[in-house]
């Protein structure tokens, strides 16, 4: 069951995430710029939809009895109780807030320009060790699906470094715009290493990536970037968290709302 709970995670910060960077499509500052994070919206739910019918593949798997304590939705109690299978988009559209176990970080708003690239530079960064991490994990399916997104995360990190220079060298204006959205995104960067039950367990198990092994690496590529970009690291910075555990800020629930609203309305409505 650990193992479908961290599969979750890794599929929850990739639906949100790619939710949030959804929202600029046909509001992006130039074309190119607007079809580059659309594409990198679809990377994100693409990479979300193979782990999420990983999960419910798990999920089936398991008792009735074991099935009715995961989740409190009751559009899934009814599901289960009725013997049905779930599916990628059960799991996606059906679980209630306090399901979900995102990253704190990607449930923020977009802002503006510099506050969407400072929160997908510190995602990408991370993202990026992990999924190379996650290669080597003993669940062949997920070491699968880290290998294949590897690349669209790849390109999502060169992306969002670029930009985080491009603004933080650039004018007056741009700097100081991108600087105040660093300030006030890093407090959630302490979430991304903060080993949960599921986090240690995946790890024991050799299913999971040791989160603080890389937190070396995200934090030599992060200098790297600031430097260049001419930013100033934060400093003393209190970290919040608690989004791995099922506890978010107000944003999540206004996604979900939007997200959700057509599964909701009209149950088992197929295209």
């Amino acid at each position: 069951m650990n193992q479908l709970l961290y599969t979750l995670q890794i599929a929850d910060n990739a639906l949100i995430l790619g939710h949030r960077i959804s929202e600029w499509c046909g509001h992006g500052p130039i074309l190119e710029q607007d079809i580059a994070l659309t594409n990198t919206a679809l990377d994100h739910l693409g990479q979300a939809r193979s782990l999420y019918q990983h999960a419910a593949d798990m999920f089936n798997a398991l008792s009735t009895d074991e099935k009715k304590t995961l989740f409190s939705s009751t559009a899934l109690q009814n599901k289960i109780n009725k013997g049905e299978a779930l599916d990628e988009d059960d799991l996606a559209y059906l679980r209630d807030g306090w399901d979900f176990r995102n990253l704190l970080l990607t449930e923020q708003s977009n802002k503006d320009w510099a506050y969407t690239v400072v929160r997908s530079f510190l995602y990408d960064a991370f993202n990026f060790y992990f999924y190379t991490a996650l290669q080597n994990s003993k669940d062949t399916v997920l070491a699968a699906i880290a290998e294949k997104s590897l690349k669209e995360v790849t390109y999502h990190l060169r992306w969002s470094s670029e930009w985080m220079i491009r603004l933080g060298d650039g004018t007056e204006e741009s700097k100081a715009r991108v600087q105040e959205a660093l300030n006030n995104y890093w407090t959630f960067t302490g979430e991304l290493f903060e080993a949960t039950t599921v986090d240690n367990a995946a790890l024991a198990d050799g299913t999971g990536v040791d989160v603080a092994a890389i937190k070396i690496q995200w934090q030599e590529r992060v200098n790297t970037v600031l430097d260049e970009a001419t930013l100033t690291l934060p400093a003393n910075v209190w970290m919040q968290s608690g989004g791995k555990e099922c506890r978010h800020s107000e944003h999540l629930g206004y996604i979900l709302a939007e997200m959700q609203f057509m599964q909701r309305a009209y149950p088992d409505m197929e295209w």
